[in-house]
């Protein structure tokens, strides 16, 4: 049993510190052959903005008023995908059409890929920024995120969000975990690309763009890995800000984890070729950032269950007494959810997440047959 559990242990200390520290080593020792940081364009191109939104009302006029004052000089075009708005949002857009602002509307609650397939062709700028209705840019942060593209390699940028911290004891250890993965990001981009765009503010190439099956869950991801795919680097501008008034409340960070990691799974079954060795130079860090995470909470598990039936030598001891340490302070975290001390709130987030992780495993055999169900009202009414 000993060896099956050190097997189990491996994997997870792996995907949790190796795979980071590995790609921070090489993207500082082995970097892709073009620069970082290439040259910015020697003027601004052409721009194209889509925005996909569902009941937004609230929001429209403050976010168009933001996207059209952020620093850009060449000819910006703003396109938003209206899908199955049944509230005032339709009505508030008609203001905006004579500042330039296009709109397709779609009589029925479709999702984000349908909106993306059908207003990304419809783009006249070789360039084509994404982003949600909830959040906000810097004033500079579409020249930040459009400027990698001087280099001819870069098929798409992934910009950084800015998430306002979370009031919650386990909350706070949902805001690590994003720190660390906003980090893991740039170390990518850095070695060679991305896996995964930030998609509430990330640019590609129009031509390189892809029609989406409708119920794609992780367009974020789909999206760049096609480019990716394709021979084309995926870069991380970390100077291209977008913020966040929303905190990462444990409860709604549940739902959306929820429907990333039932994402992932929807990938394994539609693009197993990402997985190959010979087919995608990504499908390393692939694995080890996506893929190896949906195993974690089932490797903690049976850690747990092989120590309880292992001969108990010291190592197995040393395991028992070091696991229940751990879920005793996750406990505490999620029962003490304004506790701020990070012995506990760290292990609350890590157990939230691998609670999401295990739950997304049963959510996508159930949900299989439509995915879209997944999505439910009130996060479609801030963003499709």
């Amino acid at each position: 049993m000993i060896p099956a559990i050190v097997v189990c242990i491996a994997l997870i200390v792996y995907s949790l510190f190796g795979y980071p520290l590995l790609i921070s080593i090489l993207s500082r020792f082995k970097p892709a052959a073009s620069p970082p940081h290439p040259p910015s364009l020697s003027s601004e191109p052409p721009l194209s903005i889509v925005l996909c939104v569902h009941n937004a009302s609230c929001l429209i006029d403050a976010r168009l008023k933001n996207l059209l004052s952020c620093d850009w000089n060449g000819p910006l075009e703003v396109i938003v995908y209206c899908d199955g708005c049944t509230d005032e949002t339709t009505d508030r857009l008609q203001s905006w059409a004579s500042k330039g602002v296009k709109i397709i509307k779609s009589l029925h609650l479709r999702g984000k890929a349908s909106g993306l397939n059908a207003a990304i062709p419809t783009c006249t700028s070789p360039i084509v920024v994404l982003c949600d209705v909830r959040q906000t840019f810097a004033p500079d942060a579409l020249e930040n995120l459009v400027a990698p593209f001087a280099d001819p390699q870069v098929g798409a940028v992934s910009g950084c969000l800015a998430i306002t911290p979370s009031d919650s004891g386990s909350g706070q250890g949902v805001d690590l975990y994003w720190r660390l993965e906003s980090k893991l990001r740039e170390w990518e981009g850095r070695f060679d690309s991305v896996i995964g765009c930030t998609g509430s503010i990330c640019a590609i190439r129009r031509d390189l763009f892809q029609h989406l099956p409708e119920d794609t869950l992780l367009d974020d991801v789909v999206i760049p890995m096609q480019i990716a795919y394709a021979g084309h680097r995926i870069l991380y501008e970390s100077s291209a800000m977008a913020f966040d008034p929303q905190t990462l409340d444990p409860k709604v960070e549940k739902k959306r984890k929820l429907r990333t990691l039932v994402g992932n799974f929807q990938m394994i079954e539609r693009y197993p070729q990402w997985m190959m060795p010979f087919k995608c130079r990504l499908w390393w860090q692939l694995i080890s950032h996506k893929y190896l995470r949906l195993l974690v909470p089932w490797l903690l598990m049976a850690v747990a269950s092989l120590s309880i039936m292992a001969p108990k030598t010291q190592f197995i001891r040393l395991l028992l007494v070091s696991q229940s340490i751990a879920y005793c302070c996750a406990a505490i975290g999620l029962l003490l959810p304004r506790l701020r001390i990070r012995i506990v709130t760290v292990p609350a987030g890590f157990v939230l997440l691998q609670y999401s992780c295990l739950s997304a495993f049963f959510a996508y055999l159930k949900h299989r047959k439509n995915y879209l169900s997944l999505w439910q009202k009130p996060a479609l009414s801030s963003s499709t």
